[in-house]
């Protein structure tokens, strides 16, 4: 040690090149990685606002284009649930949980739905367990639970 300092055996301690372009190429891949689960949560939250406007606004036939083709398959909207959902209007729409799962490729979300029966005029709220799943082909989450069902009791 001289004046204090300790002094360097002169030694190099630094990175051989192989090291670092190892390094270097495992940063850019975590960088990308996160990057691309950025990008698909950035998604779920722009799908999230879209899905609540349309609903808000009592768009039943958009909303039904969020719902996974797959779903549709073993559970059809029916044109009596369609000519249900049109009865309601949409008065409050209330985010009670969000939750990701699966490596952040599913979401599930639940909803309060207060929704006005235009023909009784009577308010009723209903929760609406949403599932979402992302869909890599098509680079968008899809609905795969189906619309809020007004005839729920709460």
């Amino acid at each position: 040690m001289k004046n204090g300092r300790k002094q360097h055996s002169g030694r190099n301690t630094g990175l051989r090149p192989a090291h670092a372009a190892f390094v270097l190429g495992l940063l850019l891949s975590f960088l990308a990685a996160a990057c691309a689960s950025n990008k698909v949560a950035e998604s779920l939250s722009e799908a999230f606002k879209q899905y609540e406007t349309i609903v808000r606004w009592s768009q039943w036939d958009a909303a039904a284009d969020f719902i996974a083709p797959e779903y549709l398959v073993d559970n059809p909207i029916t044109r009596l649930d369609m000519d249900r959902l049109r009865l309601f209007r949409v008065t409050a729409y209330t985010i009670r949980s969000t939750g990701i799962y699966d490596e952040g490729m599913t979401s599930r979300q639940t909803v309060e739905i207060k929704m006005f029966n235009k023909n009784k005029g009577v308010e009723r709220t209903i929760i609406d367990d949403q599932e979402w799943r992302y869909n890599e082909e098509s680079q968008r989450w899809l609905l795969h639970s189906g619309l809020p069902d007004p005839t729920q009791r709460y």
